[in-house]
């Protein structure tokens, strides 16, 4: 997308390479953490981020797409919907991502175009399945090979530029919790010399304006600090708004007193809680959920914003198990405390295995 959008629009793309930043991700040629890209249409500019397709690092699926606005599904046009296929959509749902795209690939290998339409049908299936809108989904058939060697057919860069489209047209402009007060999950923490520790993340809701106080929430005590700094790709700023993937400064912070999984928030907003209680879905084995009733006293992970931590599950009195399939309202105890307010939402995962959803 990078490759064909900067050429038409300008910017700048990145080899496969440049993307798996650290080195073992490269060894193995596979993506382990979420990397961003970026790219702009006429309309927009997009924060891409590149979500790892293999089971076992669907962890960081939960945490990257806790902050979508939208998604991509990619399906090999040859090979048809695959395992990962269905835990993608699934996972999509399950963190509330509203609006998915389908991009076909590898249509240059396939000469039988009925074959080309059972794919797309099973899509389609696949999507209504998980309550997603599979009839009215955009389907772009293309070719990203095609694309990156600069064939501008079909199925090559006219296909990435139907892509674009769609993504400008079905995914609606989002509606930014401006007005909110100021809240952001922590992504990431480092210490840049002579500056101090920088935070990034993407703000949920709100405006943060260099020279406010803020709170540091979650996971432990809860701290005060000011926003010495705001920047947005490599740009010093005056402040950060909802929607904005940004760096923030924190005057006096230490880098190790932040952590994954706090929030930055506006003094007094957002409290954090080891005791909740919420009604959960637990997803059937069928949907790639567990086989067996779990009981009282369960520990899985529970997944909020951008980290996981353990629980325990206390039953309702009259409940003695839960089978997979099963609605259910149950009181949890975390062993740290998250931020949360009420109708938060978040994933329960036990093993690597999706267990059941909020």
């Amino acid at each position: 997308i990078a490759t064909v959008l900067s050429k038409k629009f300008g910017g700048e793309a990145k080899a496969y390479d440049q993307i798996d930043a650290a080195p073992e991700e490269k060894a193995r040629g596979i993506t382990i953490n979420t990397a961003h890209v970026e790219y702009e249409t006429a309309n927009r500019h997009y924060a891409h981020v590149d979500c790892p397709g293999h089971a076992d690092y669907v962890k960081n699926m939960i945490t990257g797409a806790a902050q979508m606005d939208g998604a991509i599904l990619v399906c090999s046009a040859a090979d048809g919907p695959m395992p990962q296929t269905r835990e993608h959509i699934l996972l999509a749902r399950q963190v509330g991502v509203k609006f998915i795209i389908v991009f076909l690939n590898k249509c240059d290998m396939v000469d039988d175009a009925e074959l080309l339409e059972l794919v797309e049908m099973e899509v389609r299936e696949l999507l209504s399945k998980y309550d997603f809108p599979g009839d009215d989904t955009p389907i772009i058939k293309g070719s990203a090979k095609l694309a990156l060697e600069g064939d501008t057919g079909d199925l090559g860069e006219q296909a990435i530029m139907r892509l674009a489209d769609a993504l400008d047209n079905y995914i609606p402009q989002p509606d930014r919790a401006i007005d909110g007060a100021f809240l952001l999950p922590v992504e990431d923490v480092f210490s840049i010399s002579g500056r101090g520790t920088v935070v990034t993340g993407r703000v949920e809701r709100g405006i943060i304006k260099v020279g406010e106080e803020i709170e540091i929430v979650g996971i432990r005590d809860v701290q005060k600090t000011t926003v010495t700094g705001v920047e947005m790709f490599r740009k010093l700023l005056d402040q950060g708004q909802a929607g904005d993937n940004v760096g923030i400064l924190l005057r006096g912070t230490k880098r190790e007193d932040v952590e994954r999984g706090q929030v930055l928030a506006k003094p007094g907003s957002i409290k954090p809680h080891t005791h909740f209680t919420a009604e959960i879905y637990v997803l059937s084995k069928e949907e790639g959920g567990r086989h067996t009733p779990f009981f009282n006293n369960y520990r899985p992970q529970f997944y909020f914003r951008t980290t996981d931590v353990t629980g325990a599950v206390e039953l309702p009195k009259d409940k003695e198990m839960v089978m997979p399939g099963d609605n259910v309202g149950i009181t949890v105890k975390l062993i740290a405390p998250i931020a949360m307010e009420t109708g938060l939402r978040f994933a329960i995962r036990e093993g690597g295995r999706p267990g059941s959803s909020r």
